[in-house]
């Protein structure tokens, strides 16, 4: 646990200076603090991987039993969709409010008690297979049966993929809401100034909800798989089910009203924001107020 919780300290290091220099780009207008913003994000992010293999090694399971896991997974699959948003639109000035939202997670993750840190045996309730592969790769005689994806793997690794698409959507819904203030009342700002244009903003927001949405959809229906070989139901409304469901339909309510009713703009920016807050209270809310068979997560 020593190698991950020093790596840890390094990502944590990295993102905080990554934010530093993105600002320090916008402000100062200097290409090379943006370059060497994004140089230092993709360190982070070789960091965190590190943390994850780690913590695999340590506790000989994926890296999501516990709070303090499953915040580096989520803090990892952030950055590496804000990256490949940067490299595909050049638009480094995201990064500002990407790495900062990424810093808090990080700070939140090392706020967290001792026990939420330690790397423990995976829970025996979440130690199933997705036995159709195991049986597949059993058969192959080369003892490749070790490399079954468990249900619970794919649920979380997909659900967290989704969460990573939602928060860069959180800070560009932030970043449009900024944009258009500043456009509305016609005051030149030289910091907003520096943001992508606003209908670029709403575009790359709508995208990141609509690369998230199906991950989050996929987390949802093989997590229900799982729960029904765990726990033999499918839907047992649990909190953090339940609050599951109201994410997806508030995402869901946001790719419709943009399809079929045109919505752009500040509705969809504060639905945006409206969606990934309920994700916090999903997150957090759900395991410390509401607990129920979610409660190890």
């Amino acid at each position: 646990m020593i190698l991950s919780l020093l790596f840890f300290t390094f990502s944590f290091i990295f993102y905080v200076v990554a934010a530093l220099l993105y600002t320090g780009h916008l402000v100062f207008k200097k290409r090379w603090l943006g370059q060497s913003a994004t140089a230092i994000s993709y360190i982070a992010l070789a960091s965190t991987t590190l943390i994850l293999i780690f913590r695999a090694i340590e506790s000989k399971h994926a890296p999501f039993a516990n709070l303090f896991e499953s915040m580096t997974l989520f803090v990892w699959a952030t950055n590496i969709g804000y990256l490949v948003l940067e490299y595909k639109h050049k638009q480094r000035v995201i990064g500002v409010f990407v790495m900062f939202i990424e810093s808090l997670a990080m700070l939140a993750a090392a706020l967290l008690p001792y026990k939420f840190k330690s790397a423990e045996p995976l829970n025996p309730a979440l130690q199933s297979k997705w036995h159709w592969m195991q049986d597949l790769l059993a058969h192959t005689g080369d003892g490749m049966e070790q490399y079954a994806i468990g249900w619970l793997d794919f649920h979380v690794f997909s659900t967290f993929i989704g969460y990573g698409a939602f928060a860069i959507s959180f800070g560009i819904g932030i970043m449009y809401l900024l944009k258009m203030r500043s456009e509305e009342r016609e005051r030149r700002n030289a910091i907003v100034d520096m943001f992508p244009d606003s209908n670029m903003l709403d575009e790359l927001g709508y995208r990141a909800i609509a690369w998230g949405f199906p991950f989050l959809t996929i987390g949802i229906i093989s997590g229900a798989v799982w729960a029904d070989y765990a726990w033999g139901t499918y839907w047992s409304w649990d909190p953090k089910e339940t609050w599951s469901l109201i994410t997806w339909l508030i995402y869901a309510a946001y790719l419709h009203a943009r399809v079929t009713r045109g919505w752009r703009g500040k509705r969809a920016a504060w639905l945006s924001i409206a969606g990934f807050l309920a994700i916090i209270f999903l997150y957090w809310g759900v395991s410390f107020i509401l607990p129920g068979l979610h409660a190890y997560a």
